[in-house]
């Protein structure tokens, strides 16, 4: 009987329902997504209805905020019509709502696999869709092909602001359903992310267009920058951008697969946004922190992203290993406090080429491994970014493996041609494309026609052909390799401290003989020294 019944209900199932299923499997998020659907469903109907599902997307906050410019009516409109919009674009309904297929397809149109265009023509309809609705159009047209999907129209420094906001928004709601802190209608603070709209900005004006960014403002550029041109600038700088969309609507889901019933979930104590957790005298605050991980996935991005949403303030800044401005600046203090660390680490370098620190710049170095007391370079793998005031990220070329450099004094042995002594990533041997001394008082950035390492690109605006000095006001390294790195890292400075305690050890034992000490010794040679002394075998 149990085996004639499960034939049954396996021939009920039709080829439409089972490619679905099957695609919603392959995301990993099938069980979760049919309890989702049980909570939301109407029994009688089996359909989820419009309402209910548009809520789902919804985002309510007590008070939104923004680093940079000033949050507006309109932009807080967004939020009540994102719900209405993902539910048009890509669920299909029926007088009943929304059935158990329809769902699963527009799961999987959301956030199955699919090549990295498609995904930003998704996020880019949602926004366009979005703002159209909240009254703040934009000027986007998709035109559709069998294949492909054209994007036509321009967008202002505004737009791309308000475009990245949501996407920020969109990885920190997530982050908090992660978390199981509850549904985020708390407080909300978006970070500084100017570094990425002037990134976008660079990228779309003409070469001629010369553009000062110490002191230009994103409300300041009266620019029109094509759609199609910030489409190619997010495939090439911030290839993970659209991710921020597919977890978000995931995270949304699969947040009702935790509920036991269906009733609204209670609010929750107000969880707000940590941007200003970090504190935002260190070089890596929330928004640098959040533009990196847009170049990342793995263990790697997990790590950099509990520096852009942090839960745990303590623990966050444990990860920060140096800081030239608390453990003192050169290569000896960089040395004590990294030695041993052997999981991914990120430098960050604030720099600047005149006196009145006027022209700051940030550039950082990711290296996937620890340093290494070396005198040529190394590394597997490892990517330069340029940090402020624009962003760029330029990734491991491929084509050589001169990641890593750091040379500390050599002990005990003589070189006729000592190696420069300092910290380098990039280039060759005397042509690095970023070289630190060894006081950590300037810094050398070479073209980028000296390293074949690292891929293309400026680590800082107008930078020339020549190599280019400057002062160094701040270095820091954080740590991205988790508890367990730090935790290696604490026992092998254990083991190195008992080592010099040792060492240090004086055995009084030996010396209680005045005829074996070695004073004794030593006023012999000086009132006889031509004594003739047999030595001791």
């Amino acid at each position: 009987m149990g085996q004639s019944s499960s034939t049954e209900q396996q021939q009920e199932v039709s080829p439409e329902l089972r490619e679905v299923q099957s695609l919603a499997a392959s995301t990993g998020a099938l069980p979760s997504l049919q309890k989702a659907f049980s909570l939301l469903s109407d029994p009688h109907t089996k359909s989820i209805p419009i309402h209910s599902l548009q809520k789902c997307f919804e985002l309510t906050f007590e008070s939104l905020e923004s680093e940079q410019i000033a949050v507006s009516k309109e932009f807080l409109l967004l939020f009540s019509n994102l719900g209405s919009t993902i539910v048009d674009l890509f669920f299909v309904a029926d007088k009943n709502g929304v059935n158990w297929v329809e769902f699963l397809r527009g799961y999987t149109k959301c956030c199955s696999r699919a090549v990295a265009s498609t995904l930003f023509n998704n996020l880019f309809r949602v926004f366009s869709v979005t703002c159209s609705k909240a009254g703040v159009p934009v000027d986007m047209q998709f035109e559709d092909y069998e294949d492909d999907c054209k994007i036509s129209g321009s967008l202002s420094p505004r737009d791309v602001h308000m475009l990245l906001s949501i996407c920020w928004i969109f990885s920190w709601d997530s982050r908090i359903l992660k978390l199981n802190l509850g549904k985020s209608e708390g407080k909300c603070n978006i970070p500084d992310i100017s570094h990425l709209v002037l990134s976008a900005v660079e990228s779309c004006v003409e070469d001629d267009h010369e553009l000062n960014f110490w002191d230009i403002g994103i409300l300041d550029l009266d620019i029109k920058l094509p759609a199609a041109k910030i489409h190619l600038w997010a495939l090439k700088t911030v290839p993970n951008l659209a991710d921020c969309f597919q977890q978000f609507v995931h995270a949304r889901l699969c947040y009702f697969s935790t509920r036991e019933d269906k009733s609204e979930p209670s609010s929750p104590s107000a969880h707000e946004s940590s941007s200003s957790a970090i504190s935002e005298t260190h070089l890596l605050t929330s928004g640098r922190a959040w533009a990196i991980s847009l170049t990342l996935r793995g263990p790697i991005y997990e790590e950099i992203s509990n520096a852009c949403f942090p839960s745990d303030v303590e623990e966050t800044n444990e990860n920060l290993i140096y800081r030239s401005s608390v453990h003192g600046k050169g290569l000896n203090r960089f040395w004590s406090n990294v030695e041993g660390y052997s999981g991914p680490l990120l430098v960050l370098i604030s720099a600047s080429e005149d006196k009145s620190n006027a022209r700051r710049w940030i550039i950082g170095a990711l290296t996937h491994q620890g340093f290494e007391n070396k005198d040529s370079f190394y590394g597997t793998s490892g990517s330069l970014y340029a940090l402020s005031p624009v962003f760029h990220a330029m990734l491991s070329s491929g084509r050589e493996k001169n990641f890593v450099y750091s040379h500390l004094h050599p002990t005990g042995r003589y070189d006729a041609h000592p190696k420069p002594v300092g910290i380098a990533f990039g280039g060759t041997s005397g042509n690095e494309r970023i070289f630190m001394d060894e006081d950590f008082a300037r810094v050398t950035v070479r073209h980028h026609a000296v390293d074949k390492t690292y891929h293309h690109g400026p680590l800082f605006p107008n930078q020339g052909y020549l190599p280019t000095e400057a002062s160094i006001l701040e270095v820091e390294v954080w740590g991205l390799g988790g508890k367990t790195a730090r935790e290696i890292q604490a026992s092998f400075q254990k083991r190195e401290q008992l080592f010099t305690d040792q060492r240090r050890k004086v055995d009084l034992k030996t010396f209680a003989n005045w005829e074996d000490s070695p004073e004794k010794m030593m006023m012999d040679m000086i009132s006889n020294p031509n004594t003739v002394r047999r030595e001791d075998r």
